[in-house]
């Protein structure tokens, strides 16, 4: 066991005019903040994360275990953070990137020709840079640790991070721009890395600091841009003679608001669900209504009532604000700021037509590794759910630009899997595979001008649930993931042998690792099982994250004031935790009222973290280094951000198991002397 490594004397620690305890919570809190504010800036300039935001998570990992690892090694306090998030915001500002993003065995929206840096440049680039932006603020955390007992200090980091997501939550909320973002990283840095007003160091801090809001400030307040909590919306008028605005989201060709009687007479698909369906639609529901187009068209088709939802609130009001027919200021109109999945699990209304129109959400949900915000909207047990929805004589129709035929056998497929029965198919255009797909709540209730002749050799069977991963054409982890996580994990392995020197620094500490392993799978896990539940809205995203934290804080406060069983029984109580979240199926719980399934969701989800976090805090109390303990356990998390993608294979389900068998690794690493500690 190594011995207890304490902090050097440094200019941060007995001379910094805030108290260990409120800069521990100040910098754990603008740990967290920049870590969430880099995902969320860098994927609205840079086309690749929008689809890999995990890229930037990982390096943020990397960057907050090497930053507590760097602790004690050296008495300069971390100038280098701020000069490096200046570098990143000046270079992705100057050289911001679209591609085309037609990757093998991947399939992604609206293909775009090549701007800026190639992804080979630009990747690396902000994967390094985010883990130097963000290990400066890790080591001021990690330099607070050996000030403090081992839980109290870990108390005031989970208070700071719960800070944090609170902090990006209320600015996601209020629709903050960039600006706000860079003005609060800059005062961060000026506060916690200038121990005395006007040290010599202080132009090292406030000139980088500086730079970034005032170019964010300039990003910020260019025309025509608007942030909601999903994207960089930007929107300008085309030069027709009628009113047309083309909105792009994160610099990608998004959707047009145009009149319905143009939208109708150059884009046949708009009017084939209509065309479909038997029944004239009374009562409409729209699925990804955004700016507004589609639910002109179904008023002009005569519907009396259109639920109209849409997840993003920006897109919402953008087409309130711009769109020539102004169809939600119609009376006939109720608007839903909510998912799509989750409307459908929770509404108890019926309609004559259902309509999924182009819900192409262009991004990822933070924290899981390939689901998109629209991923459970295409799974079998969608559409199932949403037959359920449809009135006697009704119809189900989803239209969009599929760019693959496989794709649209592969929907038709799971349609007809639904209703039982197979669908209209209507292939408008082979450019871009231009599809509509409908289908009558019965076959009497659809007329086909021809009905789908069922799959074709080799098309992949419906996603479910458990994997809805819709443009993953096979059951494989895509080479550029195995790649481009392969690179990330040799960097890390060179990167914590500079910063910390030998690995058998950390060798005391491997079950620490795995436990940062099985963590983030664990956290997966509930992030997408939420989504699943409640929807993939930032809400449900931002609240998952905080009742994580809170979770693990429980158990710091569990262990700091109760004596707890040893080890042996937490985890036995942990892997009892795991098999209960195994056997519980999702379509039980979809099966239950909302409130009760809230609460039955989160004791399923939030035993096993709880119990981890038990297992975590008493090893960590009696470990000999805090910081390298502490970092050991923080790269597991890293690893773990990478085995997300096993989610591909064996689906999030599996993931459980995956982790059960980190956990008894971990149990089978444990010191003797530790495996008694109570």
């Amino acid at each position: 066991m190594t011995t207890q490594v304490q902090a050097a004397p440094q200019e941060s620690s007995s001379e910094h005019w805030l108290a260990v305890r409120p800069r521990l919570v100040l910098a754990s809190a603008f740990m967290l903040f920049l870590e969430l504010a880099l995902i969320r800036w860098t994927g609205s300039n840079i086309v690749h994360l929008s689809y890999f935001t995990n890229f930037v998570l990982l390096g943020s990992f990397l960057g907050i275990g090497l930053g507590f690892l760097r602790v004690g090694r050296t008495k300069r306090q971390p100038y280098y953070s701020p000069v490096v998030l200046a570098i990143l915001v000046i270079v992705v500002l100057a050289f911001p990137v679209t591609v085309n993003r037609d990757t093998e065995g991947v399939l992604y929206w609206t293909s775009l020709s090549l701007e800026g840096p190639p992804a080979w440049v630009t990747l690396p680039l902000v994967f390094i840079a985010a883990a130097l932006a963000l290990m400066g603020p890790a080591e001021l955390v990690g330099r607070c640790f050996p000030e403090l007992p081992r839980l109290e200090a870990y108390r005031y980091d989970l208070i700071g991070s719960l800070t944090g997501i609170a902090a990006f939550t209320a600015l996601s909320f209020l629709s903050a721009p960039p600006v706000i973002w860079g003005t609060i990283a800059a005062a961060c840095f000026l506060l916690l890395l200038t121990p005395r007003p006007w040290v010599p160091y202080w132009g090292l801090v406030a000139v980088p600091a500086l730079i970034v809001a005032a170019l964010l400030a300039a990003e910020s307040v260019t025309a025509g841009a608007l942030w909601s909590p999903y994207y960089k919306v930007t929107y300008k008028r085309l030069p027709y003679p009628m009113p047309v605005y083309d909105i792009s989201v994160n610099g990608i060709p998004h959707q047009q608001a145009m009149p319905a009687a143009t939208r109708l007479q150059v884009e046949r698909q708009y009017a084939l669900p209509y065309e479909r369906a038997v029944a004239p639609p009374r009562e409409v529901l729209i699925v990804g209504a955004g700016s507004g187009t589609d639910v002109a068209i179904a008023l002009s088709k005569g519907a009396g009532t259109v639920d109209a939802v849409e997840i993003d609130p920006k897109l919402r009001e953008l087409g309130g604000q711009l769109h020539p027919d102004r169809p939600y200021s119609d009376p006939r109109v109720t608007t839903h700021i909510t998912d799509g999945r989750a409307f459908l699990e929770q509404t108890g209304r019926k309609f004559d037509l259902i309509l999924f129109a182009l819900p192409d959400s262009l991004t990822l949900v933070p924290g899981a590794s390939s689901l998109r915000l629209e991923s459970y909207l295409f799974t079998e047990e969608a559409i199932k759910a949403a037959r359920a929805h449809l009135k006697p004589g009704g119809a189900f129709s989803m239209y969009n630009y599929y760019r693959e035929p496989w794709l649209v056998d592969r929907l038709a497929w799971t349609v007809q899997n639904a209703f039982g029965h197979r669908p209209c198919v209507d292939v408008v255009s082979t450019a871009g595979q231009q599809a509509v797909i409908t289908a009558g709540v019965t076959p009497a209730a659809q007329r086909c001008a021809g009905e789908w002749p069922g799959a074709a050799a080799g098309t992949p069977s419906p996603a479910h649930d458990d994997r809805p991963f819709l443009y993953l054409k096979d059951r494989t982890i895509p080479m550029i993931y195995l790649i481009t996580l392969g690179l990330i994990l040799i960097v890390s392995l060179l990167a914590v042998r500079v910063v910390a020197g030998p690995y058998r620094r950390m060798r005391p500490y491997a079950d620490l690792f795995l436990l940062g392993v099985g963590f983030l799978l664990l956290e997966t896990k509930s992030v997408t099982g939420f989504a699943l539940l409640f929807g993939t809205t930032w809400v449900v995203n931002a609240v998952v994250f905080a009742g994580v934290l809170i979770a693990v804080l429980a158990a710091v406060e569990v262990t700091r004031r109760f004596r707890t069983p040893p080890l042996t029984v937490m985890y036995g109580v942990l892997l009892g935790g795991l098999l209960l979240a195994w056997l519980v199926p999702n379509a039980w719980l979809l099966s239950l009222p909302v409130p009760l399934r809230a609460v039955t969701a989160v004791t399923i989800a939030f035993l096993p973290i709880f119990a981890a976090n038990v297992v975590f805090s008493k090893r960590f109390a009696e470990s000999a280094d805090a910081t390298t303990s502490f970092g050991a356990n923080l790269l597991g998390a890293m690893v773990g951000g990478c085995l997300e993608y096993l989610a591909l294979l064996i689906g999030y389900q599996g993931l459980l198991i995956v982790a059960a068998v980190l956990y008894l690794g971990a149990f089978a690493l444990l010191p003797r002397k530790s495996a008694a500690l109570v």
